[in-house]
């Protein structure tokens, strides 16, 4: 079975141009998708406002149980926290998963003859397919009928996916319906603060970017 963080991924990325569509913080919400994974299995709790390991038992997937260790051997602290560090290099070893189980295919391209860039196309879709058909039935419903649905439910809200996840519907409606899911999921709300940070701080970096620009040509 795909994990929640593999179906985030593969809602993220477009599948026509093999590229990802979340507006540069999937690896954020990767790491929240891995936190939610472990909480879902027992393995974490919040007590005293601090993310703890309750369970440090392996699940036997590489990937989860490297992270449970990492977050073990770390001292508690707040979800937003736990969900950047969890989050780090994170990408890239999804990616390579799905590619090497057949569910995306990788391709080198450049871009207007030039530029070296990678596409990740749909290789077997129908992981994709069952993630995002669950998703459109919780939101049509408004409630989840399973945990692992109303955990990708709260992911895709914290990371604003509505409009990629479902281009074809109005946002508005869609978003508030992915909220209402999302409520209590602690999770989720670490990974939306986590995004609402790294925004804040790239906008920083562009307007400091773009003052020393100006203050250099005057």
């Amino acid at each position: 079975m795909t994990s929640l963080v593999e179906e985030l991924l593969l809602l993220a990325y477009d599948d026509a141009t093999g590229r990802d569509r979340s507006g540069g913080f999937l690896e954020i919400g990767l790491g929240g998708a891995v936190v939610l994974e472990l909480t879902m299995a027992g393995r974490l709790d919040v007590v005293d406002k601090r993310v703890k390991v309750v369970d440090g038992a392996p699940l036997g997937d590489p990937l989860l149980d490297d992270r449970l260790a990492a977050i073990g051997a770390d001292k508690p602290r707040a979800p937003r926290a736990v969900v950047e560090r969890t989050a780090k290099k994170l990408k890239p070893l999804v990616l390579d998963r799905l590619v090497g189980d057949g569910v995306l295919r990788h391709e080198r391209d450049k871009a207007l003859g030039l530029f070296p860039f990678n596409r990740y196309l749909p290789n077997d879709p129908a992981a994709e397919a069952e993630a995002r058909a669950r998703l459109a039935a919780a939101v049509d419903a408004g409630r989840a009928e399973d945990a692992r649905t109303a955990a990708l439910a709260a992911l895709a809200y914290a990371m604003r996916l509505e409009k990629t996840v479902f281009p074809d519907r109005k946002p508005g409606p869609t978003r508030k319906a992915l909220k209402a899911i999302a409520e209590g999921s602690w999770a989720g709300d670490a990974t939306r603060q986590a995004v609402e940070a790294a925004q804040a701080a790239v906008m920083a970096a562009v307007t400091a970017a773009t003052a020393a620009a100006a203050a250099g040509s005057s």
